[in-house]
């Protein structure tokens, strides 16, 4: 299922609803453990509240712990859901794989750890510093992606395959990024210590690393092991280490 349009949160709740339906009738045995994952909840940001809890919440009585800072952070501020939506939807439309929408809410756990990114983001932003670098360390234990709660991401954002993915403290995302696996965004050496600017529309290929006081532009690309310490100009593509510049588009003619 690819939608032409991004649905709005209440929209993509009864889409995901009629998915976990369908798969329970489909398959009563496998069918019924995913269904038991969305049915019984009242809306996405319950579901996804859960989700996170179970995935981070490995220890004896942390589940709960994590499940109810999540849910206080989604009810607290809404557009966290929305944004949720917008990755969702992002992952169906960029993956040619997927044909729905359980799989990459359920199973893809670069998914689960962008969302628990925006829960530590809340707490972090609400003054609960010591609960935000938890979901940090544990989403960085667990899944394997580690993103600083003082990052600042848009939405519909992609982080496929997610594994060995580090953002650091003050680093800037746009919206529309895809961001493969080993990729490294953070602070250079240099001072004073800055950190990098990646616009909308990135493609971050697998093994990439992006450090400095640096703007990639949009649009850009970075291939596979590109190290990048300067700036990308938009629609342009960076290969190698250091990194050259490809493909650049053609400066607009002068009249």
């Amino acid at each position: 299922m690819a939608p032409a349009a991004v649905m709005a949160s209440d929209d993509l709740w009864q889409a995901i609803r009629d998915e976990a339906r369908r798969t329970a009738a489909a398959d009563p045995v496998f069918g019924r453990t995913v269904a038991d994952a969305i049915l019984p909840h009242d809306d996405l940001a319950a579901a996804l509240a859960d989700l996170i809890g179970r995935r981070l919440g490995g220890r004896a009585g942390e589940r709960e712990r994590f499940t109810a800072f999540s849910l206080k952070a989604f009810r607290g501020s809404p557009e966290l859901i929305e944004a949720a939506g917008r990755d969702l939807q992002a992952i169906v439309r960029s993956d040619p794989a997927i044909a729905s929408l359980l799989a990459p809410l359920l199973h893809f756990k670069g998914y689960v750890a962008l969302q628990a990114w925006r829960v530590s983001r809340w707490l972090w932003r609400h003054e609960h510093r010591d609960a935000a670098l938890l979901f940090q360390n544990e989403a960085s234990n667990v899944l394997q992606v580690s993103i600083h709660p003082a990052a600042q991401i848009g939405s519909s954002v992609y982080l496929d395959h997610a594994t060995g993915i580090v953002i650091g403290a003050n680093v800037v995302i746009g919206d529309e990024v895809t961001i493969l696996q080993n990729v490294s965004i953070g602070r250079g050496s240099e001072l004073p210590t800055r950190s990098p600017r990646v616009g909308r529309g990135v493609y971050l290929g697998a093994g990439a690393t992006i450090l400095g006081d640096i703007s990639v532009g949009d649009f850009a690309k970075i291939g596979a092991g590109t190290v990048v310490t300067s700036d990308v100009p938009g629609g342009c593509t960076a290969v190698g280490n250091p990194a050259r510049l490809t493909n650049c588009p053609e400066p607009a003619s002068v009249a």
